[in-house]
């Protein structure tokens, strides 16, 4: 099933869809009428609509039925150090199907790649497309925001208000904690996870955070950048999920 996001609700139960939507749904899908497509809007709503109409430049479509949600009762804010190469899409591509709410990239001093300001516009435009697909795919109600890069003191900052910050770390011992504290997230909690670049948290970032995020272990083994930020987003899923069911 075919999915769109539109900006505003449905009026009089009808979507008129133009622009790009339009133009893949009938010039690359060639939808027809009466098959039914999946409508999200910015307010997280969900709709089931069946094609009604196909003109020159718009495409009508009727909602059938609203449907649930699918975002977590807990919005996840991954603060993700930049990586080399094209890792920085498969983790926005991943987390975005496991449900992250917002993407921070944060320039952080053991990070290799450094950014001019074109190469981080021009990253930026494709980590949203990136983002738009996943959430397509994994048939999110939202697209995840994908910000600026930021520096770490930045990072910090915008996550202060956030009601728990967690901290991956490799010179952190034991899964117990980890499991405490992941065990411990309640219904409706935001909660920011910072994950460290191929060359590991600095001393000094560590410093920063110590009294700020809790420090949690991934396991005995070292993980990759973009396997710790899939793991720390599934662990969290997992626990969100479950509590939806209490």
């Amino acid at each position: 099933m075919q999915q769109i996001f539109v900006n505003e609700e449905p009026i009089e139960g009808r979507f008129t869809v133009t622009g790009d939507d339009m133009h893949h749904l009938v010039r690359v899908v060639r939808i027809k009428k009466g098959e039914i497509i999946r409508v999200s809007t910015a307010a997280g709503n969900n709709y089931l609509c069946a094609v009604s109409d196909i003109l020159d430049k718009e495409l009508l479509v009727d909602v059938n039925e609203q449907v649930n949600s699918t975002e977590l009762s807990n919005k996840i804010y991954l603060f993700q150090a930049i990586p080399k190469g094209d890792k920085m899409e498969t983790i926005i591509e991943k987390t975005v199907e496991l449900g992250v709410y917002e993407i921070i990239p944060v320039q952080m001093k053991n990070c290799i790649v450094k950014l001019d300001d074109k190469k981080k516009k021009n990253k930026l435009s494709r980590y949203q497309t990136v983002a738009l697909t996943a959430a397509k795919q994994s048939k999110r109600s939202i697209v995840p925001a994908i910000h600026d890069v930021i520096s770490f003191k930045e990072a910090m900052e915008y996550a202060a208000n956030l009601d728990l910050l967690l901290l991956p770390y490799e010179s952190k011992n034991g899964m117990k904690d980890t499991y405490d504290v992941i065990n411990g997230l309640q219904k409706g909690q935001s909660v920011g996870i910072f994950i460290g670049p191929e060359g590991g948290f600095d001393e000094s970032e560590i410093e920063l955070v110590k009294d700020k995020c809790k420090l949690i272990s991934l396991g005995r083994r070292i993980l990759r950048t973009e396997t710790a930020a899939i793991c720390s987003l599934s662990m969290l899923m997992l626990k969100s999920e479950e509590l939806e069911l209490q």
